[in-house]
């Protein structure tokens, strides 16, 4: 056959070849070791977990080798594609820090680069002009069935093939067509797809490297894979081998389940005469479903969206720091080594992504992101809180913005000691943690479980002996001990049947007594410094707080 002429027949209006591309899009000036790596999702819903820790990757591998991290929208899948995703896809990157220094930015924002467009659906003469070549050099030819093959004709062809030759075969029924037939379907208007020749033998391996694998053996593809659809728009296999070898991309990062398709990847690099990228896939992550391990699904786990940990209000340090961990678990240990350090500090490697599926675990999280807490400044906390209320509380946000140096003050309990405390693991948990400071006892939920081991007609007199005593203006260590001595007397009157004093109660030390006080001004149990709460509320409020107990109670 002249696939010359067929080549010609297909696509008569491309007079660019491949050579014409690859001189356009000049060679990146790097310096020597710089990796260039992508992040092109398709524009098809939120932001996966999964997708977004390979973007972290592309970003830190990029960075530390002073390389190039750009993104790439890969919107061929019109079928799936859902309205101004790719925008949200890039603003995602945004709000975690992730910045891509070239490409695709959203719908609203021009692209930045040389190496554009940045949108697949924009380069479809080049993948035509891709398609034509790999034609006219018998390495591709049209399909024009009208629809793939049933699973019956499949597993029919197969049966006939293992009558016949004792082999299997993945070939297109369109693959020997004649010139003259291929003429005649194009006069009758028919559409095509173009489908890669394959030249695999299910019988021979293959070597491969994969970044994060290792090196394995794979078999040969045998398969006549499309190409480039009826509709004139290429599939993900092929847009990869154009755009990354045009773009420059030197290690492709992408999840697992492309793994199976690696041998027909390598195959069309071969056929165009191109060296492929590296390879590193990543492996899924998982979770324990009633001690079942699976992975982390779109449908059932909200955690699968990114979107999930804004509005849940984890630090985006914290969250970075989380699954940079999931992808070198060395990172615990440089972390409790370099407490202070940024995380970008860290000699991230791809080389060390284990293959293993990590297991997403809620409680190492949250203990990461109270670290990350206990890291920040008071006035840290209160611009990363006040960003979130924003989005998700306007009342505390109006608070916040009205009572800022007092908010400050409070942010700053227990701060700025050598071990600060580690309470608060989300934004979302700050106007609870600290309700009894922001609000009127009144308006916030008092756990009346915290009070039945007392007797609440002894609180109220602690509370009004307390209030007899305090002095705002008290140092922390006089304070303490006007404390001791109530604590004394409340010793002294624990055999007065007049207190009804539960036996699982025992006022008689200063410990005690401190929980006792602490449960009333907060309603809690557990809280930060107690002075410190005290001298911010301030002798009034702590009065009209003991007015509002009665109430309660």
């Amino acid at each position: 056959m002249d696939y010359k002429k067929l080549a010609d027949l297909l696509y008569p209006n491309i007079d660019k070849d491949i050579n014409y591309y690859r001189n356009l899009y000049k060679k990146r000036d790097l310096p020597k070791g710089a990796e260039v790596t992508r992040f092109a999702p398709s524009p098809t819903g939120y932001m996966h977990i999964g997708g977004f820790i390979s973007a972290l990757i592309d970003s830190r591998l990029a960075e530390t080798t002073n390389g190039v991290f750009y993104m790439r929208l890969e919107d061929t899948d019109q079928k799936r594609e859902i309205k101004n995703a790719g925008s949200i896809a890039y603003d995602a990157l945004l709000k975690f820090c992730v910045k891509p220094s070239e490409g695709y930015r959203g719908e609203s924002l021009p692209e930045v680069g040389e190496y554009g467009p940045y949108v697949q659906s924009k380069r479809l003469h080049i993948y035509h002009a891709f398609a034509k070549e790999m034609v006219a050099n018998g390495n591709a030819y049209p399909c024009f069935c009208e629809k793939a093959e049933s699973k019956q004709d499949i597993l029919k062809r197969r049966e006939e093939q293992l009558d016949n030759t004792d082999t299997l075969e993945d070939k297109d029924i369109c693959r020997n067509l004649t010139l003259e037939q291929i003429e005649d379907n194009l006069n009758k208007g028919k559409k095509f797809a173009i489908r890669l020749k394959s030249q695999g033998d299910i019988n021979k391996f293959i070597k491969v490297v994969d970044r994060i694998k290792g090196e394995r053996e794979i078999r040969e593809n045998t398969k006549d894979i499309i190409l480039i659809k009826n509709n004139g728009i290429p599939v993900y296999a092929f847009a990869h081998l154009v755009d990354d070898t045009l773009m420059g991309t030197t290690t492709v990062i992408r999840g697992e389940e492309w793994y199976q398709s690696l041998s027909a990847h390598l195959e069309l690099f071969k056929l165009c005469g191109l060296t492929p990228p590296r390879y590193a896939h990543t492996p899924v992550i998982c979770k324990l479903d009633n001690g079942n391990k699976r992975k982390i699904s779109k449908r059932s786990d909200p955690e699968a969206d990114t979107r999930y940990y804004v509005k849940e209000g984890y630090p985006v340090t914290a969250v970075l720091e989380y699954l940079i961990n999931l992808a070198n678990s060395d990172f615990e240990e440089w972390r409790k080594q370099n407490p202070f350090l940024h995380y970008t500090e860290f000699p991230f490697s791809v080389d060390k992504i284990g293959s293993n599926n990590p297991m997403f675990d809620f409680n190492k999280l949250n203990d990461v992101s109270k670290n990350v807490f206990a890291r920040m400044t008071a006035q840290e906390v209160y611009d990363g809180y006040l960003q979130w209320c924003d989005e998700f509380d306007k009342d505390m946000y109006n608070y916040l913005l009205t009572n800022k140096d007092y908010a400050l003050k409070v942010l700053n309990i227990e701060r700025e000691g050598v071990n600060p405390r580690k309470d608060i693991c989300k934004y979302s948990e700050i106007k609870n943690y600290y309700n009894y400071m922001f609000f009127d006892l009144r308006s916030v939920y008092l756990d009346f479980t915290n009070f039945e081991h007392f007797d609440k007609c002894l609180l109220l007199k602690i509370y009004e002996s307390y209030l007899e005593i305090f002095d705002e203006s008290d140092t922390k260590e006089d304070w303490f001990n006007k404390i001791k001595l109530i604590a004394e007397k409340y010793n002294f009157c624990t055999n007065n049947k007049e207190y009804k004093l539960n036996p699982t109660s025992y006022l008689g030390n200063t410990a005690t007594f401190c929980t006792a006080l602490r449960i009333m001004i907060t309603g809690k149990q557990q809280s930060p410094d107690l002075y410190t709460i005290c001298v911010l509320l301030g002798k009034e409020k702590l009065k009209q707080n003991l007015q509002v107990l009665r109430e309660k109670f």
